[in-house]
């Protein structure tokens, strides 16, 4: 989906809120990198709350993820993309389309770097794709409460060598240093622009896209090798139960093979049941209502090749 501006649904159609001050800015800050190197996490500790899911597996963010944060003077929408990387099945061919439409599209990208790790080859190669896209480039240089003062260094050198004149910002996600030193980077490489989106607005993605993230998330964490990458989850139906403060919520975890369904649903069912409990709380949290969370576990060989299925899935 291309972030054109008031190309996306939900988006104000120009009641935006009360006039604002001369010398706002407000753009879209497409959050770029490879895979793990913490743009869901860094994207977490901006807003102040979970927003996006993050674990310590590579490519957990499937889609673009819009969040909008209203700072004074400036508005944020901030873009969540999948790691850069080179798919190989539609359903990374469609995650890579969906990075590299991110930064074609935002006014400015986030090159988000974990300062831990040292991948010359693919971190060359996606610094050549952001100086051929023309957009202003800031580099979060993440994950610097892991390193060393001097491998910080050799990596913002590294940084300073692939990408001339560009601004580089030491920050952690776990820590919260040098966050506002990023944000105010940022702004000020947005253009000046009146609100594009009203006070009120979050997202542009339903609530049902969370509460499967969420599921999604549990299954990630609790499964190994293979079957984090071969599932999937949909919503089967979300029913709020008027006068009870309650979710009702049905989903289906999707996997690629039998053997994975064995290991999602576990000995007696017990690790279905629990990333089902995990995930309830999870959403409740998110919600901020009670939720039911019933769950159960299908096999599709081809969903992740299965451009129909993909795209029911929202991807």
């Amino acid at each position: 989906m291309s972030a054109e501006r008031g190309s996306f649904p939900g988006e104000s159609t120009g009641e935006a809120g009360p006039a604002v001050d001369a010398g706002h800015r407000a753009g879209f800050v497409a959050l770029a990198g490879l895979p793990n190197a913490g743009k869901s996490s860094l994207l977490n500790a901006i807003l102040g709350r979970k927003f996006s899911i993050a674990t310590p597996k590579p490519q957990t963010t499937r889609n673009r993820i819009l969040a909008i944060e209203n700072r004074p003077g400036v508005q944020f929408l901030f873009l969540d993309t999948p790691g850069v990387h080179r798919g190989r099945n539609l359903l990374g061919e469609r995650m890579a389309r969906a990075a590299g439409d991110a930064i074609a599209d935002a006014d400015v990208v986030a090159w988000v770097l974990d300062a831990s790790h040292a991948e010359f080859d693919a971190e060359a190669a996606l610094a050549a794709r952001l100086v051929d896209s023309g957009r202003p480039v800031v580099v979060a240089l993440n994950k610097i409460d892991r390193v060393e003062r001097a491998t910080l260094l050799a990596r913002a050198q590294r940084v300073a060598d692939l990408l001339p004149g560009r601004h580089a910002v030491p920050v952690s996600a776990r820590t919260g240093e040098n966050l506002p030193e990023l944000l105010e980077t940022l702004r000020l490489a947005l253009p000046e622009s009146p609100p594009l989106y009203p006070d009120d607005a979050w997202t542009d993605l339903p609530e049902r896209f969370f509460v499967a993230e969420l599921v999604r998330e549990q299954v990630l964490l609790a499964t190994h090798e293979e079957v984090p990458y071969g599932s999937a989850v949909s919503i089967d139906s979300f029913e709020e139960r008027e006068g009870r403060d309650l979710v009702a919520i049905e989903a289906t975890i999707l996997v690629s093979r039998d053997s994975h369904r064995g290991i999602v649903i576990g000995r007696g069912g017990q690790r279905l049941k629990e990333i089902g409990r995990r995930a309830r709380l999870e959403i409740e949290r998110f919600l901020g209502t009670r939720a039911w969370l019933g769950l159960r576990v299908k096999v599709d060989a081809d969903w992740s090749a299965s451009g129909s299925r993909l795209s029911e899935l929202g991807l």
